[in-house]
């Protein structure tokens, strides 16, 4: 488990490398947009980042005094700094089929394919509501699926398939074929749980 001191010599890593390179390059490498000139607008699940060039602090602009979680500035600093110039393909993988993933794998588990199952696995309404909240597309598979745009180049798809009294529920992630190419397999995971977790978080607002 990474301390926070390990966090925070990883954002500080990216952010030496980031600060080296030419604003509009970042831009159009990553997708994002420019706002006042020297501010990447970065739409990340529901909510808006602004980021600053070239210090790279974080601002949430819906909510300017929430906090932004250390991993979540990580993974988008990282996004920046891929240097991926392939198109999408529309062929999707499983975690396992990324390159080097196998080490991470029961991180991955943990973090992501598990608590979808479990809370959304005999909850298939609570699961559309909360993906229909987050600008998930339905699709096809399972008993409930949906795929969601998180970053430019990232799309993911969350696959659910219900439980009952004989078989327990069962849940997958699919990835463009390209993700292991812009994210490491450590960035992957968390970012399958940063969007399991935020389902969940807008889940559990609907109840109250």
């Amino acid at each position: 488990m990474p301390r926070i001191d390990d966090y925070i010599t990883a954002r500080k890593i990216a952010v030496e490398q980031l600060s080296n390179e030419n604003f509009n390059v970042i831009l159009e490498r990553s997708g994002f947009e420019s706002e006042d000139g020297n501010i990447i607008r970065i739409p990340f699940l529901n909510r808006i980042y602004r980021v600053h060039y070239s210090d790279f602090e974080f601002e949430d602009q819906t909510e300017a005094e929430k906090e932004i979680p250390i991993q979540e500035q990580i993974l988008i600093l990282h996004y920046m700094l891929a240097d991926s110039s392939r198109s999408l393909t529309g062929q999707w993988i499983s975690y396992r089929e990324i390159p080097g993933a196998s080490f991470y794998f029961s991180a991955f588990m943990k973090r992501a394919i598990d608590p979808l199952k479990n809370v959304f696995g005999q909850n298939l309404a609570g699961f559309s509501n909360a993906a229909s909240q987050l600008n998930g597309k339905p699709i096809g598979p399972g008993d409930a699926g949906f795929e969601f745009d998180i970053l430019p180049k990232v799309p993911l798809q969350l696959i659910l398939y219900a439980g009952d009294e004989e078989f327990p529920a069962e849940a997958n992630i699919l990835f463009d074929k390209t993700i292991g190419e812009i994210l490491s397999p450590e960035d992957i995971a968390w970012l399958a749980g940063m969007v399991v977790y935020r389902l969940i978080a807008i889940s559990k607002s609907c109840k109250t």
